[in-house]
């Protein structure tokens, strides 16, 4: 029977077809679908929800906000929402860290943080190109998808290539291959066809790419490069920040300090959209409305960062309790790596942020996507060919759920690869073709 959802929506949706429910209630990292099947949620708003679902706290601080009828919307006019925040992202995130930076609010998602980032290295540097790196993905409006590696993204008819050039990231090649050396013989060569840029544009931990994890020698030595050439350093924290690798910001254990940051996703803390550039402050050369946008005074998502700011980021036990779920989650993955070693199984990843590769059986990864699904568990593909299981559960999931999370993994793990082993690859194309839903 053909749904309100199927009649009346867009084909361009995704993650309902991958996992096919009417979600009603959520709390934690738990989701309950309309008959009240309840699901774990190792997806947390593709890391947006780095607190979980509907968190008491914040929830409360939020609802009393509203009861007081705080200013919701209002341009980038001073409120006291906006002045809390400013104050205690400098305070308790900032200084503790010794990071100087200037604040941008650039618009509400991550992308517009993006399209920000560049457009101000552009104009600091007075210089148009950008190196960006393969399987990168920085959002899909022009500027920031000219920057994404995947071809998938990218081939929409008159997706312009927004003078980015690609280059290998850490490991590419294999880890024979000295991919900074190789970037710098391009700098340096006038005949290269490779002008100097105006920015590196990189993810730590690349996401949607694959959780590809940059060496921290790799980011000071790229960090280096940049310093030697006079190139800024971008670090597109959008994902893999805000606590996800362990630390606020994924760039911290390597000892850099960039140029500029882009943040979103979980800086809104509650789900609620809002996106934040930081600039070294000799950086901030905008004239006044020169970069601007209709919704980038989020003031109930500067009252929910606030709130999860003084409950989580004023504790350093919260880091602790990262370090250790990150390492239950890597233990457990790599077993499942080692059980499944015949098919080349790979775990990797840093903090609560990891995947399972399955580079010989790709078809696979969506396929224990589904099984997962089918069992409670909702786990998300990433890759270039998809063949990443991706995991990203709440980093204050109780430690029993995780556990119960990962046993689900591992049963769909098991049962999807005794397919294969028995069948063959044949096994693993559904009656559509596919591996699992797109």
């Amino acid at each position: 029977m053909e749904t309100v959802f199927d009649a009346c929506e867009s084909k361009v949706r995704s993650y309902c077809r991958a996992f096919p429910a009417v979600f009603t209630r959520a709390i934690g990292a738990t989701l309950f679908d309309e008959t009240g099947r309840r699901y774990i949620d190792f997806l947390a708003g593709a890391g947006t929800l780095n607190y979980g679902h509907n968190n008491p706290r914040i929830r409360s601080r939020v609802m009393e906000y509203l009861h007081q009828e705080g200013i919701i919307h209002g341009l980038d006019m001073y409120t006291p929402a906006k002045r809390d925040f400013l104050q205690v992202l400098n305070t308790l995130i900032l200084q503790p860290r010794n990071l100087d930076y200037k604040v941008q609010f650039p618009g509400p998602t991550g992308t517009n943080a993006v399209e920000a980032a560049m457009k101000l290295a552009r104009k600091y540097t007075n210089r148009t190109g950008i190196v960006a790196f393969t399987n990168g993905y920085h959002g899909m409006t022009a500027g920031s998808l000219a920057a994404t590696g995947n071809e998938y993204h990218r081939k929409s008819p008159g997706c312009m290539a927004g003078n980015v050039t690609f280059m290998p990231y850490d490991g590419y090649f294999g880890p024979g291959v000295d991919t900074i050396t190789y970037l710098e013989r391009f700098i340096n060569d006038a005949s290269s066809g490779l002008d100097l840029p105006a920015a590196v544009l990189l993810e730590t931990v690349q996401g949607e790419g694959g959780v590809n994890v940059a060496g921290f020698d790799w980011l000071r030595r790229l960090e280096a490069l940049c310093r030697r050439h006079q190139i800024l350093l971008i670090v597109d924290d959008i994902q893999a920040g805000c606590g996800r690798t362990g630390t606020f910001f994924s760039f911290t254990p390597a000892g850099i300090v960039p140029d500029i940051v882009t943040l979103s996703k979980s800086i809104g803390a509650y789900g609620l959209p809002l996106s934040l550039v930081l600039m070294k402050p000799e950086l901030d050369c905008w004239e006044p409305g020169e970069h601007n946008g209709t919704f980038r005074g989020n003031n109930l998502a500067f009252v929910a960062a606030v709130e999860a700011f003084r409950l989580y980021w004023s504790d350093h036990r919260f880091n602790l309790s990262i370090g250790h779920k990150g390492h239950v989650l890597h233990r457990r993955l790599q077993t499942i790596a080692r059980e499944s070693e015949s098919f080349g199984v790979v775990a990797r990843g840093r903090g609560m942020f990891a995947g399972l590769v399955f580079d010989r059986c790709p078809k696979a990864a969506r396929l224990i996507s589904r099984a997962a699904f089918e069992r409670g568990l909702i786990l998300e593909t990433c890759g270039g060919q998809d063949h990443v299981v991706k995991f990203l559960p709440p980093l204050t999931i109780e430690e029993n759920l995780l556990e119960e999370g990962l046993d689900i993994t591992a049963q769909a793990v098991r049962e999807v690869l005794e397919r294969l082993g028995r069948n063959g690859p044949e096994s693993l194309v559904d009656s559509e073709g596919e591996g699992a839903a797109a």
